[in-house]
């Protein structure tokens, strides 16, 4: 599958207030959603194969039940085979009494056994015997069309009717087999999905940093949970609806040949014009029904993202006053869903209404020519409400064939989506094969630029070398690339020119997941977990023990707080720890990095929050870290910069100075030294 990779910002049209034209322009075509990588809402007919096989393929992982579930399946061909012709006897042997002569009657071969038992009964004993056959069948298997009726009930829109999708199973049968069957698919829908989800999880916790951070989280969100739940529809599409549907055709065309076929030869023409007469309706509308599903679907996903959004940033939003316009957004997203919704079923049911006239007329032209079949002597009474019933089953296999088309198309959007961000590339595509060792020479940056995909140069020729033992800071005003430049050390960006080097190797040398685990980087932003503070010490490291996790709280100052709490380090935090204010918030942060043990420790703005106290506590703690790693800190604060072993002075992307705090200020016409009088506002 082909990645559309983002287009000028422009192209990329956000939701506006407006209510009219806005929400119901591209009706058909691409719809106006902030979906910044997965632009393309078009899918042609070669990529809807791809799709289809792909899902099928997905079976190998679950394919026990898979064949388990085919061969419980075959159940609902039972009540086709037997209840119209068990009526037929009923009318013509029991209510009008005719007598049962299996020489004399027209049934398909199938029920002699059956006729051959009744033959020669009186009419009371006959029903006696078809009500024991009846009630057998619907012990067993549910003698009936519908199956079990087992799900949960749910709204038209995608959202909704994902976990029944997930959950509800189904049986063509009923009764004791089908509530055996439909356990079996509840656990082989589950297991497909709960695998899809888990893949496309791990594929979007390895999309690079600078392609993620263009895709909304609501989308990803909306993907992962409800366009997964479509993967079981492809299936059921492909294989178990159209093979037994099919097989319900040539089971009611067989049962016409062999009783019909001489008295009413008209009967295979009426069956046969049925399914044209769906595909000529369905047929020139599929690209319309990918295009508008999903549309339908990429407004879902952006209501997600609007509340989302406002919720993630709800401070912001209050304090700014702008839950006036948050509203507003929130419910012209709303509306676009609604809208896309209405139109996808507008298309469903016109499809429905052309099959349905096709299906009655054609239904009324059986009736009519059944019963002068009828009147004339040619059918009996029985054969009447035989002819219906063998009619109304053909109808019904046709309808459902084009339904299947129908719905084929809405899963397929769906499951485009999810496949999107499967085939989306990843760090794991270039993944190198070596692990870590020793820091040896440390790290070596070899003429490194970086511009983002954008275009916007952050560095440009970088030579640099960071040695073991040394505490090294990060300088420069705001958006001179410090960042980025320490963001390559782990790869979170790769050069565009030039190498990083590690040990002497290039860092994409090696394997992501051993680089990393040597590098403990402190994020600006203070990522924490819902959970106690133990389980977000340990997240950077699960075997950490106690002593440890102590130590490293020690060091970054946060045990001054942590014993005034009743639960100690077992207290757990509200969400992303905003029971704590912004330099706790830091302090547990810094020590969940101490916690780690890596060989490269790198910190965003450490201190900005921190007392002086805590802060030069906190530098003396890496100051002796850094004496068996590399300590990298980014930094605007002069206490700390002037404190680092090395500073590294940036400015629009390029080193100016390279130097210790004494001999930086003494170097006239240096760089950092005027950064630094600006700061202090020394002349």
């Amino acid at each position: 599958m082909s990645t559309t990779e983002p287009n000028d910002p422009k192209d990329v049209t956000v939701v506006t207030t407006q209510k009219g034209a806005d929400i119901k322009a591209g009706l058909f075509g691409r719809a106006n959603f902030d979906d910044r990588i997965d632009t393309s809402h078009d899918i042609t007919g070669g990529e809807t194969l791809t799709l289809v096989i792909r899902s099928f393929f997905l079976l190998k992982e679950v394919w026990r039940l898979f064949v388990l579930k085919f061969l419980m399946a075959f159940a609902m061909v039972f009540p086709g085979l037997f209840l119209g012709w068990l009526f037929k006897i009923i009318t013509d042997h029991v209510i009008l009494g005719q007598p049962l002569v299996v020489e004399e009657v027209n049934f398909p071969p199938h029920m002699l056994p059956i006729l051959r038992f009744l033959e020669g009964m009186p009419p009371m004993e006959i029903m006696f015997y078809i009500t024991c056959i009846f009630l057998a069948g619907l012990f067993l298997i549910g003698f009936r069309v519908g199956g079990t009726g087992a799900g949960t009930y749910g709204g038209r829109d995608a959202a909704s009717n994902a976990e029944n999708e997930i959950s509800s199973g189904g049986s063509g049968a009923g009764s004791i087999w089908g509530i055996v069957e439909w356990w079996v698919d509840v656990r082989l829908t589950q297991h497909i999905i709960n695998n899809l989800r888990t893949r496309l999880f791990n594929r979007l916790t390895r999309v690079s940093i600078t392609s993620i951070d263009d895709q909304r989280v609501g989308d990803q969100v909306y993907r992962v949970m409800y366009d997964t739940a479509s993967v079981w529809g492809i299936v059921t599409e492909i294989v178990f609806t159209p093979f037994f549907t099919l097989l319900g055709f040539a089971i009611t065309m067989y049962q016409l040949e062999t009783t019909y076929a001489d008295v009413a030869p008209w009967l295979f023409w009426l069956a046969w014009i049925m399914l044209p007469v769906v595909f000529l309706v369905t047929w020139p509308l599929n690209g319309v029904i990918r295009r508008t599903n999903q549309n339908k679907r990429a407004a879902g996903a952006a209501s997600t993202n609007a509340m989302e959004e406002a919720m993630n940033n709800i401070g912001a939003v209050q304090s700014l006053g702008g839950m006036k316009q948050e509203t507003e957004k929130f419910a012209n997203r709303s509306a676009q869903q609604f809208w896309r919704e209405r139109m996808a079923l507008v298309i469903g049911v016109f499809i429905w209404f052309f099959i349905i006239v096709a299906g009655e007329a054609l239904g009324l032209i059986t009736g009519y020519v059944a019963s002068q079949h009828q009147i004339a002597g040619q059918l009996t009474a029985g054969d009447f409400f035989a002819v219906l019933a063998l009619y109304g089953a053909i109808r019904e296999y046709a309808g459902t064939l084009g339904g299947v088309w129908v719905r084929f198309q809405e899963h397929v959007a769906a499951v485009r989506r999810v496949f999107f961000f499967i085939d989306y590339h990843t760090e794991e595509d270039e993944d190198g094969a070596e692990d870590v060792g020793e820091l040896g020479d440390g790290i070596e940056f070899q003429n490194v630029d970086f511009a983002f995909p954008d275009g916007r140069v952050a560095l440009k020729n970088i030579n640099l070398q960071l040695q073991p033992g040394e505490l090294v800071a990060f300088v420069g005003p705001t958006g001179a690339g410090k960042t980025s430049l320490a963001y390559m050390i782990p790869a979170f960006l790769r050069p565009t020119k030039g190498a990083v080097l590690l040990a002497g190797k290039n860092v994409l040398d090696y394997r992501l997941d051993s680089l990393r685990s040597e590098v403990s980087y402190v994020f600006q932003e203070h990522f924490l977990l819902s959970e106690s503070i133990r389980d977000n010490m340990r997240f950077a490291r699960e075997d950490a023990t106690d002593d440890e996790i102590m130590e490293a709280l020690e060091t970054a100052g946060c045990m001054e707080y942590i014993n005034d709490m009743p639960e100690g380090i077992d207290t757990v935090l509200g969400r992303s720890g905003d029971t704590l204010s912004v330099g706790q918030q830091q302090r547990l942060s810094i020590a969940r990095g101490l916690v780690r043990n890596s060989k490269i420790l790198i910190l965003d703005e450490p201190t900005a929050a921190l007392d002086p106290q805590t802060e030069n506590a906190l530098v003396r703690a890496l100051h002796t870290a850094s004496e068996n790693r590399i300590v990298v800190v980014i930094a605007h604060r002069l206490s700390t910069i002037r404190q680092a072993n090395k500073i590294v002075f940036i400015q629009n992307g390029e080193i100016r100075d390279v130097g210790d705090h004494e001999e930086l200020m003494s170097t006239d016409g240096s760089a950092y030294r005027g950064y630094v009088e600006l700061q202090t506002g020394d002349n």
